[in-house]
């Protein structure tokens, strides 16, 4: 950069030389661009560029400032028409301009003239234009916000800052000097300007412009500080006109990711310097409505802050604890987490750690605590001091010690179980198997998880069983299923499986439950069951006599065999009543019909006896008889008493004929006998 002539200057405004170029300015948080600021830029025919801080107090010192202002705001107007209209213009007055009771007309008779909004121009004033006439300054400070233009106190912190102008003119922005910016990433004194700045500007509703972000670091830093809008090298150089349609194609309008928050593993992104006053209220209300203890620690291991859940589990106020020392509080537990507080102030993270106490709860049990620690950063990521979150979890332990035996009772009541429970999802995979599977099948439990269970069946049985078993996933119908399992020694067993399904709130099957039981001596008694039962029906059906069986005390006909229907001439239906045998069918040798009260099948149940009869003429339902001894034997239940009877019924037909044929012929004989004499 060269020194440069007022004649010089005066050549280069008449000449047009002095152009602006554009700055980006961006969202930090969403990197949207949402504007530029127009800054002045000379190029010397003959010595090249001349800096802004040579030529600008030049133009002041010569009365130029004026021609300066009026030729940079036309071009810049008119440059400005031809770019988004959403994107403001940020541009600079100078102390003595912004003293000019002309300016706002100045100013609008350019707009005006380009066909540019005012509402997207934003002034910068630097804070040494508001030295000297406070009245004129409000004056026409309102002269330019009636004319929707935007006011911004540039380089604030750098000259005669003064809250009172912060308060009595209108601003819109409060711009961070590049200075403080680029200290940032090295002094914490720097940090703590930047931060108060924003701090100040939020609590005014003042949208905070940091200048000059270079670095990554320094835009996450004024992120994290809740600076909103940046500019500098790291969003762009400035670029003439002629450049800004491709540099406009470059960029996003809506947005995008922007900065990512930079986060520590387990830092708390925590600074309450950098909070402005809408934020600390908010997370003070956090702080006391969280219901857990919650404290913040210095390095120093001094309670700052503190929430009233924490001060009521160390038994002593929210004002006894501000200042004090952890092991002033609570000597007794200092010892023991003294260790991880210092560690934590070395950068490391402490979650879920449980604490035992010596105080006890009203049971009298030792209060459980269960701790986080959390070291808090700066900007810089420098540990300042230490976050805490502290639950009572006293209750909770015993609850979980509660449930730990009831654990034990039920792994004990399913080891001991002869039944193998398992649990499987909604598609049917196995996902749980009880330890007896491997006793069972010598396959693992494991092993039997998701289809691996199939492994073990009879393969006669897998298609049959895999059917059953997807019919009931389909349906949601309980499942009751039989099948042979082997243990790889060619023996197979057989078993019985049933599961029903759980169901959520809407009526699906989130889980099957379900159990496995060995029932192979079961069907090896059934099988020895159904082969008596055979054998004792082949001599039932063999014998030469009928037999009928009836229950008690329904006279129901159970069982009879087919020598009893060859007698009878009929069949005898399984459910049919005795009753139709023989009332009005039986007989005595002299014809009289026999009683109730004579019937053997009642009289065997009323005395518990055999009971035997004559012989009896039964009459058929053909019309033909035949002669007939009956014996009834009453039939004991399991208890004792009568569970039915059992009939036996001989043939005596042709016997009865001979003997009465004798009887006859011995009675003709008598006869003769007596006519002889």
């Amino acid at each position: 950069m060269v020194a440069a002539h007022p004649t010089d200057l005066r050549k280069a405004l008449n000449a047009d030389e002095i152009t602006p170029y554009f700055q980006p300015i961006v969202e930090l948080r969403t990197g949207v661009l949402t504007g530029f600021e127009a800054l002045a830029r000379w190029r010397h025919p003959i010595q090249g560029p001349v800096s802004p801080d040579i030529f600008i107090p030049l133009a002041e010192e010569n009365g130029l400032i004026g021609i300066l202002t009026r030729n940079l705001l036309r071009r810049v107007f008119t440059v400005a028409t031809s770019i988004p209209e959403e994107l403001s213009i940020s541009f600079n007055i100078s102390p003595l301009q912004f003293g000019d009771r002309s300016l706002s007309q100045q100013i609008s008779s350019a707009a005006k003239l380009a066909g540019f909004s005012l509402k997207r121009l934003i002034l910068e004033i630097t804070e040494s234009a508001l030295i000297g006439n406070m009245d004129q300054a409000q004056s026409i400070a309102q002269e330019l916000k009636d004319l929707g233009v935007s006011l911004a106190l540039d380089d604030f912190g750098t000259g005669y800052s003064s809250l009172r102008h912060l308060q009595a003119l209108p601003f819109d922005e409060l711009k961070i000097d590049a200075s403080f910016v680029r200290e940032m990433s090295d002094t914490r004194e720097s940090r703590k300007i930047v931060a108060a700045i924003i701090g100040l500007g939020h609590s005014l509703s003042l949208t905070t412009v940091a200048e000059g972000v270079e670095t990554t670091e320094q835009a996450e830093m004024l992120l994290r500080l809740g600076c909103d809008i940046g500019q500098g090298w790291l969003y762009g150089p400035p670029v003439p006109p002629s450049d800004l349609a491709a540099f406009l194609s470059t960029q996003s309008l809506s947005p995008s990711t922007g900065i990512s928050t930079k986060t520590n593993e387990g830092g708390a992104l925590l600074n309450l310097e950098a909070m402005p006053t809408q934020r600390l209220a908010q997370l003070q209300a956090i702080y006391e409505g969280a219901p857990v203890g919650l404290c913040f620690l210095d390095r120093n291991l001094r309670y700052v802050n503190i929430n009233r859940q924490l001060a009521e589990m160390n038994g002593v106020s929210i004002a006894q604890h501000l200042g004090r020392t952890v092991a002033d509080v609570i000597p007794e537990l200092f010892p023991e987490i003294e260790p991880y507080l210092r560690r934590v102030l070395q950068g490391e993270t402490f979650t879920d750690l449980e604490i035992t106490t010596p105080r006890k709860d009203a049971e009298g049990h030792n209060t459980t605590l269960l701790v986080a620690y959390l070291p808090v950063l700066d900007e810089a990521d420098e540990v300042v001091g230490i976050s805490a979150a502290i639950i009572d979890i006293t209750s909770r332990k015993r609850i979980e010690e509660a449930l730990r035996e009831s654990e034990e009772h039920f792994r004990s009541f399913v080891e001991l179980n002869p039944q193998i429970p398992w649990t499987s999802d909604a598609q049917g995979r196995i996902l749980t198997a009880g330890p007896r599977w491997e006793t069972a099948t010598g396959w693992k439990p494991e092993e039997a998880l998701d289809q691996g269970w199939v492994k073990a069946l009879h393969p006669a049985d897998v298609i049959r069983t895999l059917r059953r078993w997807a019919d009931c996933l389909r349906t949601g119908e309980p499942i009751d299923v039989e099948f042979r399992i082997g243990r790889g020694d060619g023996v197979w067993r057989w078993m019985r499986s049933r599961a029903a399904p759980r169901r959520d709130s809407e009526g699906n099957i989130v889980r099957w439950y379900g159990t496995v039981e060995d029932i192979d001596d079961q069907k090896k008694a059934e099988r020895s069951l159904r082969e008596s039962e055979a054998l004792l029906r082949a001599v039932f059906d063999a014998v030469p006599v009928g037999l009928i069986i009836s229950e008690s005390p329904s006279n129901g006909i159970i069982m009879s065999n087919p020598r009893a229907e060859a007698i009878f001439q009929r069949g005898i239906p399984l459910g049919s009543k005795i009753d139709s045998y023989r009332n009005t069918n039986l007989f005595h040798h002299d014809g009289r019909p026999f009683g109730p009260e004579e019937y053997l099948s009642e009289r065997a149940v009323r005395s518990g006896e055999i009971t035997e009869s004559d012989d009896i003429l039964y009459r058929r339902d053909n019309g033909s008889h035949v002669w007939i001894k009956v014996t009834a034997a009453p039939v004991h239940g399991k208890n004792g008493g009568i569970a039915g009877v059992a009939l036996s019924i001989q043939d005596i037909g042709k016997s009865t004929l001979e003997k009465q044929r004798l009887l006859d012929r011995i009675a003709e004989l008598e006869q003769q006998l007596k006519n002889r004499s």
